[in-house]
């Protein structure tokens, strides 16, 4: 759910991984422009799906059929992966942090590097290869399951794997959105995406909890592999011109100079260090809950595999209370408070959960948690990225772009294997409790600083 979370808007988050983010970046700037870790709302805009302006831009309606189908794969591996680690595996809560923090780890070690190579090359055919890496890397979990060799060591090689994937071919789907629509319908861009993966959210948990209790977690995978390759194929479709440096040139760029220029292009924007001050502290934070959120509702509360695939339809409704309420929020409050706000509404679903626990019926409280979790997050990454690519060069994009998930994905690896830690030592109520409070915490020191309290409108670039 990328950053946002599979950072997906999220994939930046609520299952193992980042929101799996399918977008198109928008022409550069002298072109007409007549996917997390980013979903926003089933309807972010008044307008329905394919009415928008957008899908009269050359390629959009491709990209976001190819969102749809990548999405709709993601809520599988989304349940399958943690289900098949928590029942075939016996995962244990330190385990499934240590899952979570092997698929953020190479958003660390590759995210500074890679924007400097994306820079350098097309976009469109990494966002492609991304995807075809992705399928074969899920293929090999049914594949040792049905060889009887499947262990926890090949579960953390996949997450590391998929990981790759989101840090490299996820930075290019962000570029990809810019090039497609251009910067001035990012907002609506993201939002029209959002419709995308909520339909996707809404329709996917139910599709995945019939093919787990029929196949069985492991092969549940193969669909999502299926629907991947129905995404590369509308991929396959776009068409964009970009112009990029040639191979010859590459001898007279210095990679450390380019990978620099990311970093002080980053640092010298008061706003964007803010942002990632901000958005770093809620992964931390987040992921003491999303690392153990799986088993605790097998364990804790005694949810069957089959309810908890249901319980998250609850995620797509909470894209749907985004969407509807989030353009409305950014036009009144402006996108730096409508991303604060998005903030705090995570943290009422880890906290509400706890203190209504044993008062409500187990099913209802996890649903709201998701639900909590999925508007929130939108509300503040659809306004995150928005912010972020608003203020950026397109010469810069690339570098930006993963200066900034690495930046904001730094805490989340510790977050991720001290949550399970704990979950393990104190219980899995003491990482949920630490995650309530914790966001709250954030979102009320980032309503105080100056940039973001004050920001009512997308700035212009740097």
């Amino acid at each position: 759910m990328d950053e946002w979370f599979k950072s997906h808007a999220w994939k930046a988050c609520v299952g193992l991984s980042p929101p799996r983010v399918r977008i198109p970046p928008a022409p550069p700037e002298n072109q007409n422009p007549a996917r997390a870790d980013i979903s926003a709302g089933f309807f972010a805009t008044p307008m329905t799906p394919f009415h928008s302006p957008l899908f009269n831009i050359p390629g959009y309606r491709r990209m976001w059929l190819s969102i749809f189908l990548s999405n709709l794969g993601g809520q599988i591996t989304m349940l399958a992966l943690p289900l098949t680690a928590v029942f075939l595996l016996n995962a244990s809560p330190s385990q499934m942090g240590w899952l979570t923090a092997m698929e953020i780890a190479p958003f660390v070690l590759l995210s500074l590097p890679g924007g400097v190579l994306l820079d350098r090359l097309q976009k469109l055919p990494i966002y492609i290869a991304g995807e075809i890496m992705m399928g074969l890397l899920l293929l090999l979990i049914p594949l040792a399951w049905s060889l009887d060799f499947l262990t926890m060591g090949l579960m953390y090689a996949v997450c590391f794997g998929l990981g790759t994937v989101y840090t490299i071919a996820g930075s290019a789907s962000q570029i990809v959105l810019t090039q497609l629509v251009g910067r001035d319908n990012l907002v609506q861009a993201y939002s029209q995406n959002a419709i995308a993966g909520s339909a996707a959210e809404v329709l996917g948990p139910g599709m995945a909890g019939i093919l787990i209790r029929v196949l069985g977690a492991p092969l549940a995978l193969i669909m999502d592999a299926l629907l991947l390759i129905g995404s590369v194929l509308m991929l396959k479709g776009i068409r964009i011109h970009e112009v990029v440096p040639s191979r010859a040139s590459w001898k007279q760029r210095s990679f450390r100079a380019e990978l620099m220029s990311g970093l002080r292009f980053v640092k010298s924007n008061p706003l964007l260090i803010e942002m990632a001050a901000t958005v770093g502290a809620w992964q931390f934070f987040a992921q003491l809950a999303l690392s153990v959120q799986i088993i605790y509702a097998v364990k804790d509360l005694g949810l069957s595999e089959t309810w908890v695939s249901l319980s998250f339809v609850a995620l797509g409704l909470g894209s749907i209370l985004g969407g509807m309420a989030g353009p409305k929020l950014s036009s009144r409050l402006g996108p730096g408070p409508a991303l604060v706000s998005g903030i705090a509404i995570t943290s009422m679903g880890w906290l509400l959960m706890l203190l209504l626990e044993g008062l409500l019926p187990s099913i209802l409280l996890f649903s709201w948690m998701l639900l909590c979790f999925s508007w929130g997050a939108t509300l503040l990454f659809v306004n995150f990225l928005s912010l972020r690519q608003s203020l950026t060069p397109t010469e810069l994009l690339g570098r930006m772009t993963t200066t900034m998930r690495w930046l904001i994905l730094l805490p989340a690896g510790p977050g991720a294997v001290i949550g399970g830690w704990m979950a393990e030592h104190w219980g899995m109520r003491s990482s949920l409790a630490c995650a309530g409070a914790g966001t709250l915490l954030v979102a009320v020191i980032a309503g105080l600083r100056p940039h973001l309290r004050n920001l009512k409108k997308l700035p212009d670039q740097t």
